[in-house]
């Protein structure tokens, strides 16, 4: 009986462990990430320019070339994603660090318009 009840708790357990490894998983933030501070009063030349640079080096490990190859692209990427987000999703970015996710609907819009590739999620 005691051995029964131990590989109950055993997989109870583990289905705890899983489950919550699942969920953070899923999630579109990162675990642990801290915004920058600096994104609170960044202009949105300044956040412009943030998703510049996010975008060459992430498309850079994709397609496994250099950042600056890309600029041109990412420049387009950042350009149409800003604009086309409204005051609530530019502020939700400066509050959390990412996209919320009618924000990333359209930065997808934006990447395939500016022929980049999708990232995997």
């Amino acid at each position: 009986m005691t051995s029964v009840l131990r590989a109950i708790l055993a997989a109870a357990a583990a289905m705890s462990i899983s489950a919550t490894a699942a969920f953070a998983s899923a999630s579109n933030t990162p675990t642990m990430y801290q915004p920058d501070p600096a994104l609170k009063t960044a202009s949105v030349g300044e956040l412009r320019s943030r998703v510049s640079q996010a975008c060459a080096v992430t498309q850079a490990k994709i397609q496994n070339v250099s950042e600056t190859s890309l600029s041109r692209k990412c420049e387009c990427y950042a350009g149409r994603t800003l604009r086309a987000l409204s005051t609530d999703e530019v502020q939700a970015y400066r509050d959390t660090g990412v996209f919320n996710d009618t924000a990333r609907t359209k930065a997808l819009g934006a990447i395939d318009s500016c022929n980049l590739q999708r990232p995997s999620l």
